[in-house]
This record gives C-alpha cells, sequence and structure tokens, in this order.
C-alpha cells in the first residue's frame, strides 16, 4: 500500500512537473510583443518606456521583454537589467566579439514598420553568463527603435 502511494505521488509530481509552462519566449511571441511595445511608444513613449524598464504591463513575459533606443544617436533608454541604460547600442559586442548593436543600428535606419532580425550570442534574464544564441526583431517607432528578441 505504501508503495502503491508513492507511486501514486510520484505520478502526479511528474505530471505537474510536465504541465509546468515552458520558459522560453518564441518568435511569434516576440513579434507579437514588438508590436505591442511599438502601438505603446506611440501611444505615450515615457509611459511606454517606464513600463518596458520595469516589466509590467505584459513587458515581461518569460524569457521576452523589449528594449529600446534612440534611432538618432543610439543611446538606449529602455533596457535589459544586464545593459545600462545611456549605452550607445552601437557599441555592444557579444562574447564571440560580433558587435551586433551596430546592426541594431543600422536597423533604427530602416523605414518604420520594416522588421529587421538580428542574430547573436546574449545572457538570458538574471544571468551574466553563459551567453546563448538569441534573435532579436528591431523597428523603428517614431524617433525610436525597439526590439524584442527570443532564445534560440
Amino acid at each position: 500500500m505504501i508503495a502503491a502511494a508513492s507511486a501514486a505521488v510520484l505520478t502526479l509530481s511528474l505530471a505537474a512537473f510536465a504541465q509546468q509552462p515552458d520558459q522560453v519566449g518564441a518568435a511569434d511571441e516576440a513579434r507579437a510583443m514588438l508590436m505591442k511595445a511599438v502601438a505603446a511608444v506611440k501611444a505615450d513613449q515615457a509611459v511606454a518606456l517606464g513600463m518596458f524598464n520595469k516589466g509590467e504591463g505584459g513587458f515581461r513575459h518569460r524569457d521576452l521583454y523589449p528594449f529600446c533606443f534612440r534611432a538618432g544617436d543610439g543611446k538606449l533608454l529602455a533596457t535589459p537589467v544586464s545593459v545600462t541604460s545611456g549605452t550607445d547600442v552601437r557599441t555592444l559586442k557579444d562574447p564571440t566579439g560580433k558587435v551586433y548593436g551596430a546592426e541594431f543600428y543600422a536597423a533604427a535606419q530602416k523605414p518604420e514598420g520594416q522588421i529587421t532580425e538580428v542574430s547573436y550570442m546574449f545572457p538570458k534574464p538574471g544571468t551574466t553568463a553563459p551567453a546563448v544564441a538569441k534573435v532579436s526583431f528591431i523597428t523603428k517607432a517614431g524617433d525610436l527603435a525597439c526590439g524584442v528578441g527570443y532564445y534560440k
């Protein structure tokens, strides 16, 4: 009887574990969050940036979050914790030496509404290492450029 009860508890525990939501955002979720972020920036830039930095309003979901920088000078205004606000996006490079920030900045120079994909290595939220493969979708939103990335 004890063995049967233990087996039942183990089975229920494994079932509960299997049903926990995946903690990794997908490409389509990243694109959807980007569109939501662009709409928020266009509605009220200051409020939107505040929500992005605090992860409020649905702007922190699993490992997805928006970031924004000024299209003119590349200064980050809404950033992940691991990158300081005010950093020039053009200087960002990954551990392999790829200067992905220059690609972010180039995407900001394209017409509004055009989405550019940039691949690079970056640590997951709440960590500083290891860096893992990430793809960010970047688009211009008025005088800003915003992006949302997902981990592969």
